[in-house]
């Protein structure tokens, strides 16, 4: 077992109780009948989201977007981007995701068995495991990160 999976150990048995958040995917809408039908989101588990990190009972997978689910209405965009995040929303509401709650969409396992020097986001580097928190953000040791997040997650901050 590598350092990072023992981490990875520690953090479940200390997140038990913790709150979990809905993973996904999207499915492009089937033909039937020869008209389109619409995409929707559907259920693919829970995760315990630790800022960059999604960690289920047996996986570790990079984090992709977050999309709270609305009920489809019609209505003007001024961007795109707009009319995008408003079709996911509706593609979750279809998908069984009660309307206001959060689901995972885009994320990718991590293998943390397979790391090394260039791996995003989670690398090994001087025989560390480091993790990126953010794009422009610094590489920081799992193990900090780790128990920040968890402690994020099982203690929230007073109004968050």
């Amino acid at each position: 077992m590598t350092d990072a999976a023992a981490l990875f150990d520690a953090a479940r048995a200390r997140l038990v109780d913790a709150p979990r958040e809905r993973i996904g995917e999207l499915q492009e809408g089937r033909r039937l009948l020869g008209i389109r039908r619409a995409p929707r989101i559907v259920p693919r588990g829970t995760a315990w989201h630790l800022g960059v990190l999604l960690v289920t009972d047996d996986e570790v997978l990079a984090t992709g977007h977050v999309v709270r689910a609305r009920a489809e209405v019609r209505r003007g965009f001024a961007a795109e981007s707009q009319r995008r995040r408003a079709e996911l929303a509706a593609a979750a509401a279809r998908g069984g995701v009660p309307e206001g709650e959060t689901v995972h969409i885009g994320w990718h396992p991590v293998d943390p068995s397979l790391l090394e020097a260039a791996s995003r986001p989670l690398a090994v580097r001087e025989g560390e495991t480091l993790v990126r928190w953010s794009a422009a953000g610094g590489w920081m040791p799992l193990a900090r990160y780790l128990d920040e997040r968890v402690e994020l997650l099982r203690h929230p901050p007073e109004r968050a």
